[in-house]
């Protein structure tokens, strides 16, 4: 069955790094483009970046871009996020999503929970 489970997630103080990962299975990786999504407590999902299917093109929301680094392996069937100088403010449970537009098929993780404070 399709299986998206993210790692990497913890808490870490301002400043800090963490790379996040989600590995996927049950589905052709390749063909699907890959996102990550944050949500806070109280707040709306969001999206925070976004790569193609083969990763020639990537996105960024405009607070995380020059900090976050979105990439994947597609031998490895992994995305990741790399996320430095990280803020409170990055707080919130990160999901990791893949989209096939042209069939209209997404799936979602389960979520890692990232905090930053001190």
């Amino acid at each position: 069955q399709v299986q998206l489970v993210e790692s990497g997630g913890g808490l870490v103080q301002p400043g800090g790094s963490l790379r996040l990962s989600c590995a996927a299975s049950g589905f052709t990786f390749s063909f699907y483009a890959m996102s990550w999504h944050r949500q806070a407590p109280g707040k709306e999902r969001e999206l925070v970046a976004a790569i193609t299917s083969a990763g020639g093109s990537t996105n960024y929301v405009d607070s995380v871009k020059g900090r976050f680094t979105i990439s994947r392996d597609n031998a490895k069937n992994t995305v990741y996020l790399q996320m430095n100088s990280l803020k409170p403010e990055d707080t919130a449970v990160y999901y990791c999503k893949a989209v096939r537009a042209l069939i209209g098929r997404e799936y979602w993780g389960q979520g890692t929970q990232v905090t930053v404070s001190s």
